[in-house]
């Protein structure tokens, strides 16, 4: 006589638990890397905690660090598009600062999704920098455009020396940045002894302001103001021309510091 069939109440697997948004935000912050040392304010205060609400959504929703960059790279590029093909306005003005706004924290949010993923990879690393600048070059040539074609009379043809030249300090800012960051990792890995200071203060990250990307961001809403806009650009790019010619000499001898002391040959 076959034995009766005993059905079990339990499911034939375990489905796995899908973590709660909440949890996810809470890993990122506990996750959360320390802020650069001199990082502007509105990267520490603004930028980054938007970056992790983004991070948190686009990893439950199975994103790559990649897709995000990529949707970042979206946000800025039609900003910047816009702004060299559409004549000023406010609502031109509001859009750029939107988009702009949009693809900064998309751009904090792929590192941190990389995190929750268990980390990021060479290649993605790579891709971020090169969004990153070729977004600060462009940026900085539709600006240039928008001012020949719309915001600068005949006779003031002058000021387009202002966006060719804020291109350049951000150009060289940026590329002094990933080699200041890429020299000290590289001693980190091959010295016992070298000791790298980090971590920003609210002092330093207010001192940062002229290197501010989202300071530069808000700039963007007074497009329908043209003589304001001209006026507000120019003092972001002495600014940043000063910061960054105060501290290319102190970079220095950070660097500098990194070299193991040569004891004097006998």
């Amino acid at each position: 006589m076959p034995s009766p069939t005993v059905h079990d109440a339990r499911p034939a697997f375990d489905a796995p638990e899908i973590e709660t948004y909440r949890s996810v935000l809470q890993r990122l912050r506990g996750a959360q890397k320390p802020a650069g040392r001199g990082a502007p304010a509105y990267s520490i205060y603004v930028n980054r905690p938007l970056g992790r609400l983004i991070a948190a959504a686009a990893y439950r929703a199975g994103l790559t660090p990649n897709q995000v960059t990529a949707i970042s790279a979206a946000f800025s590029g039609i900003a910047i598009l816009l702004l060299a093909l559409v004549p000023p306005s406010l609502a031109l003005g509001l859009a750029v600062a939107l988009l702009l706004a949009a693809g900064y924290a998309f751009d904090s949010a792929d590192g941190q999704v990389a995190r929750l993923r268990g980390g990021g990879s060479a290649a993605g690393e790579w891709l971020d920098h090169v969004v990153d600048a070729v977004k600060l070059a462009t940026l900085h040539a539709a600006v240039l455009i928008a001012a020949y074609r719309f915001l600068v009379p005949a006779g003031e043809r002058a000021w387009l020396l202002v966006p060719i030249g804020f291109g350049a300090v951000a150009a060289v800012s940026f590329a002094v940045f990933l080699l200041n960051d890429l020299l000290k990792a590289a001693r980190l890995r091959s010295s016992t002894t070298a000791v790298i200071r980090g971590g920003s203060t609210p002092l330093r990250a207010l001192l940062g302001a002229p290197t501010d990307y989202g300071v530069l961001i808000l700039a963007f809403l007074l497009l329908g103001w043209p003589d304001a806009f001209r006026l507000v650009y120019t003092l972001l790019f002495a600014a940043s021309a000063a910061y960054l010619a105060l501290a290319l000499p102190k970079w220095y001898r950070d660097i500098a510091r990194l070299d193991p002391v040569k004891e004097p040959s006998r």
